[in-house]
């Protein structure tokens, strides 16, 4: 149980604090000027975490082993961070664009998962998706 949980865990801490992060960033700093300052910490990071975590101490044979994804991964992220700076920047509240996102991207990977990977969409994650998109027109009234 403690295996699936913790996961869960540290996404709602991690999601928590970037959240606050996002909505306390100052609006006077040009965005891709922060979104530099908050990647070389991400970077540091996780070379530190590498290194206190990996089996293979040799960084650049595990770097040889990347693929598009890890490219793609990262465009992605600037997206979301760039995406989220502006979401509290034009005066979305903390309490309700997390929630907004977080239901409109589960519709969205609920479809995906259907279309791309063949994942079974039950009647009752359509009919899910149905009272997604309700609470989504009232949060957004």
């Amino acid at each position: 149980m403690w295996n699936m949980l913790w996961p869960v865990l540290v996404v709602v801490v991690a999601n928590t604090i970037y959240n606050i992060s996002a909505k306390s960033t100052p609006t006077e700093i040009n965005t891709f000027a922060s979104l530099s300052i908050t990647y070389l910490a991400a970077m540091i990071c996780s070379v530190i975490m590498y290194f206190i975590t990996g089996e293979n101490k040799n960084f650049l044979q595990e770097l040889s082993k990347t693929n598009w994804t890890a490219i793609v991964l990262g465009i992605s992220i600037v997206g979301l961070e760039f995406g989220y700076l502006w979401i509290y920047r034009v005066g979305w509240k903390i309490s309700t664009a997390n929630l907004f996102t977080s239901i409109s991207l589960t519709c969205v990977l609920l479809i995906i998962g259907f279309l791309i990977y063949k994942e079974v969409l039950s009647f009752r994650q359509i009919l899910g998706i149905g009272v997604c998109v309700l609470g989504l027109i009232l949060l957004a009234k």
